[in-house]
This record gives C-alpha cells, structure tokens and sequence, in this order.
C-alpha cells in the first residue's frame, strides 16, 4: 500500500510538458498532503529532442530539468513519505535512475529507485518495419511502475509511457487492480488525463478564464484516487486558478480522438464519465466504463524531415499588397537553388488611419524548407537581408534571419506489444518482465448516440460563437483536435444540432478541403472534431501559424453564429 488510506491515493501532479514551472515540484511537496507526486515531461516533439541529445551524448537523453528539481526536493519528499514517479526519462529512462542514485547518494538519503525501460525500439525499428526513424518508442502502459512500487521503490522514471501511465500505475498497485480490472483502470485514465498537463487543469488554457478570481499563478492538480476507479479533482488550498466542471471538461476533451481512448492497459470510454461539482475546487469523475485494450502498441516515429527557415517581412501603410509581391518576386528571382518548399503567407494585420505605426503594418512570412542545408541556409537569408535598400518602401524585418535549422516529421506506428519487451529494474537491479495485456479488443468506431431534441424556432442573432461555447484544441501528429462543450441543456439542445461538420468546415476554411470526424459526448454535453492533416507532418515540421493548434479552438470561438437570443 502507499499513503495511509486503503481506500484512498491522493495524487499530484507537478508537470505538464518539458520546461513547465521549475518551482512546482516545490510547491506540491510544500502546500499540502500528498501520497505520491508524478511529472509528466513527455510529448511527440519532446521525443525528437531528447533523442537528439542521447544521439550526440549516449549518457543524455532524459528531462535535465527533473534532476534540479530533485536536488532542491528529494528530502522534503522523504519526510513527507511521498513517492515519486516521473516518465522525465525520456530516452534514457536507465541513464537518469543511475543519476538519481547519485543524487540519493549525494544527499545522504534512504531511498531507493527504480525505473522502467523497454520502450526504446529505435535501434529495431526496420526489422519491425517502422522504416528508419531517428527514434522509435512504443507508448507502454503502468504495470512496470506497479513492479516498482510494489517492491518499495521510492522514486520511479520511465521512458515513453502513456501520460496517464504515471497515475494509473501508482492507483494499480495501491488498490490492487488486476490487468482485467477495466472499469477501475478507465477512471484512473480519466484522472490521470485531467491532470497530466498540470494547470490546464485548474484554468490554463480555459476558454473561460475571466470568470477565474485569481489567474495569477495556478496551483497544479491533484487527483483523489478511490479504489472503485472514481476520483475527486482538486488542489491544494490556497492556490491560484480553479478547479470546476468545465476546466475539468476541457482537460477531458484534449487531445482525444473518439469516444474510445485507447492506451495500452485499457480503453477508456470516454462518453460514459460523469463529471459534477462535489464543492469548491472540487470535481468527482465517476461511472467511467473501461474495456481491453486494443491487440496493438502505438509507436512513436520521430525522423529528421529535413531543414527549414524563415523571414519575416514587415510592410507599413498603403500598398500592402503591391508590397508584398515585390518582395516574394525579387526573393525568389535571386535565391541561387531554389527550394524544394517555398511558403509565402501574408496576415492582414493592419488597418486604415492606423494610431499606431504597428497598427499600420502587415506580416509577410516566408518558410523555406529543404533536404540540404545550405539551400536553406545562409544562401537564403541573406537574399532577403541584401534587399534592404532595393525593395519596397519602408522595408524592414522582424529580426535578421539567421542559420537553417533542423525539423521533424511526427508519424504513429504499431507493433504487437510481444515486440516491445516492457521491462521493470527494480530498486535491487532485478529485471522483471511485464507480460502484455492478458486481453485486446480491436477498436471500432462507435455509433452516434441519439442527438437531444432541438430548440423549437425562435429569434436569433449573430454572436461569437464563444458567447456561449467553450472550446479546447491540441495536435496529435499532423490532425488537430477541437473539443467544444456546454453549460447548459438548452445550450446543448442548441449545439448538438448547430454545429455540424459542414458548419465546422464554412466556419474554419482552412479546414474545407481536409477529412473532419465528429463525435457526439451527451454526458459532457460535448462535440469533438477531428480534423486530418491541418498541421501537416506534425508540431515539429511547424507548417502552420499555430503548429500544435493550441489557438484552433479559440479562432472557432471567435467566428460569428446565429444565436438563439434565448441563450445569449
């Protein structure tokens, strides 16, 4: 058991990506009580990077940033008797246990780590036809952090787990659950979803976040774990931010794909979780429905796409347009190799009778993109520093454009988890196989579940769309996710009916051409878009303004609808 409470697990969370606040760690070890505190470092382009550096350093490869959290925290996680478990090891899950020994070590401290490894299916990754990767990394799931715990680890790392895995894995080994405990699992998936990327739970991001008192520093959350699979959301007292059904919701409908989550312990039913205010700052999930998981591992592919650079035109006051094709023709009349890609964008940011100088001008953006560095290089960016004097009036850049610099291509592979040894390295160094899945369930795609009766006919007007709908949106490779929800039965009544994908596509044209899925979640009064391809090859090649669609949920919120002035 971990904690003192058998049928409760309080867990936090201190990270949600690789760079997150430094001090949080800190701040949830310090401001209240916890059983076990986990950080989430982990993300498709984080991979790329890490496995660049283990690439140019085999000792390398894992979240610099754990280890200096660690080293201003470790004792006051040993004498609150707080367990830690990190997937902060990256590439190098067994290189970062070895230095945190060190650091156990260095510190005077009785406690013992563990890790867990076999993710890592780069160096076999043509044999089992992934192609030739820069990296290659299957998602495993939490039984290898439950070897751990179980034998008495105090620390934990992990390489490429699911985010979930880091909360699910303590849960499992605190209640007992068994592999074919789905249901159980499925709610610890859903909470530790909530708080994986930390204060996106507590208001970050939330379309909302004006009716949040205190914005100023979010706490980070902490899932209440209970032995049936169901958990409060909450954090500690005191802290910034807020913790209610919708910031909740919105965490819910991040970066998910269908009604079905599928991970490699469970697939989680993601339209059977009932989310209610249970009191102040705290959330209850509950009736969440699991089922096995699918009979394949999802695989990571990260490969160096090639090289890419950029510039920035800035054009001031009348003429934007004749400007702007002045220097797209004279740029591309005296590069000496053309690039293989070559994207000219010009965002309209200016207005007539300007107050301002940068209230007069315009963004004309060129990306230029190659398999060989040098025609993307130097030779690029100094054809558009040499047409300072000779181009058009009032000519300037937002920065003097530099070296090319190296992008990556996001793909998802699968292999039969039998391909991908999970293994635990206990504290003792006792290598413990964990066995996949003792069952698998090929996913398939859920009917549309009956649509709510609609609003009777009544007088509209044109509003944002946001006046009444929240929206969260996020990337999973080169397709975007647009999750968009609801207060209110009328205002879903209104929703579900309003809001379909052709609405969708004339709303976004950026989006008209591309595949776009949508799935229909009553219990969260809640519509998810998927839509294929919009970020190209993924986050990492940037091939878009907004390159993990971080802001795609905000655009839609901000284009104009009828709406029924009941509701408004």
């Amino acid at each position: 058991m971990i904690g003192t409470d058998p049928d409760l697990l309080r867990i936090g969370n201190c990270s949600g990506f690789y760079g997150d606040r430094l001090s949080a760690m800190r701040e949830m070890l310090a401001d209240g009580e916890l059983d076990v505190l986990t950080g989430d470092y982990l993300a498709e382009l984080t991979m790329l990077i890490l496995g660049r550096d283990r690439l140019k350093d085999p000792d390398l490869g894992y979240a610099k940033t754990f280890l200096r959290q660690l080293e201003d925290c470790l004792g006051l996680a040993a004498e609150r008797g707080v367990r830690i478990v990190s997937n902060a090891g990256g590439a190098n899950p067994a290189g970062l246990a070895a230095r945190v020994r060190k650091l156990v070590d260095d510190l005077g401290l009785d406690l013992t780590v563990a890790h867990v490894e076999g993710d890592d299916l780069t160096p076999r990754a043509a044999e089992l036809g992934l192609g030739t990767p820069l990296v290659a990394h299957a998602y495993l799931g939490c039984w290898g952090v439950v070897e751990c715990l179980d034998a008495g680890a105090d620390v934990v790392v992990t390489g490429r787990v699911t985010d979930a895995s880091v909360i699910v894995g303590p849960a499992a080994a605190h209640f007992g659950w068994e592999p074919t405990d789905h249901d159980a699992l499925a709610g610890a998936v859903a909470a530790g979803h909530v708080i994986e990327c930390g204060t996106q739970a507590t208001g970050g991001n939330y379309a909302f976040f004006t009716e949040i008192a205190d914005m100023t520093r979010p706490g980070f959350p902490i899932a209440e774990l209970r032995r049936d699979g169901s958990s409060v959301i909450t954090k500690h007292p005191g802290t910034g931010g807020a913790v209610t059904v919708d910031t909740v919701t919105a965490q819910l409908m991040y970066e998910v794909q269908d009604a079905r989550y599928a991970g490699p312990d469970v697939t989680t039913r993601l339209d059977t979780i009932e989310v209610a205010q249970e009191g102040p700052d705290r959330v209850l999930l509950s009736s969440t429905c699991g089922e096995a998981p699918p009979p394949d591992l999802k695989v990571s592919l990260n490969t160096l796409g090639g090289f890419r650079n950029e510039v920035d035109f800035v054009l001031t006051g009348l003429d934007i347009e004749a400007k702007a094709e002045l220097a797209r023709r004279q740029l591309e009349d005296a590069l000496p190799a053309r690039p293989s890609e070559l994207t000219w964008t010009l965002s309209r940011l200016d207005r007539p009778d300007a107050d301002t100088e940068e209230r007069a001008s315009a963004i004309l953006r060129c990306v230029a993109r190659d398999t060989d560095e040098k025609v993307v290089g130097r030779a690029f960016s100094g054809v558009a520093v040499e047409m300072a004097l000779a181009s058009y009036p009032g000519f300037s850049l937002t920065s003097v454009p530099g070296k090319a610099s190296p992008y990556g291509v996001f793909t998802a592979g699968h292999v039969d988890p039998a391909q991908a040894p999970h293994v635990a390295v206990l504290p003792d160094g006792r290598r413990v196989d964990v066995p996949p899945a003792p069952r698998a369930q090929p996913l398939e795609v859920l009917p549309e579940p009956p649509l709510p009766q609609p609003l009777p006919d009544e007088p509209s007007r044109s509003a944002p769309l946001g006046t009444v709908v929240a929206a969260r949106s996020g990337d999973k490779g080169g397709n975007a996710n647009i999750g968009v929800w609801v207060r209110t039965e009328d205002q879903w009544r209104w929703l579900a009916h309003a809001l379909t994908v052709e609405r969708l596509r004339a709303l976004l044209p950026e989006a008209a051409e591309l595949p776009i899925t949508r799935t229909v979640l009553p219990n969260l009064r809640a519509l998810n878009f998927v839509v294929e391809g919009i970020l190209g090859e993924g986050a990492a090649a940037q091939a878009r303004f907004d390159p993990q669609a971080k802001g795609l949920g905000e655009w839609l919120r901000s284009r104009h609808v009828e709406i029924p002035e009941a509701l408004l």
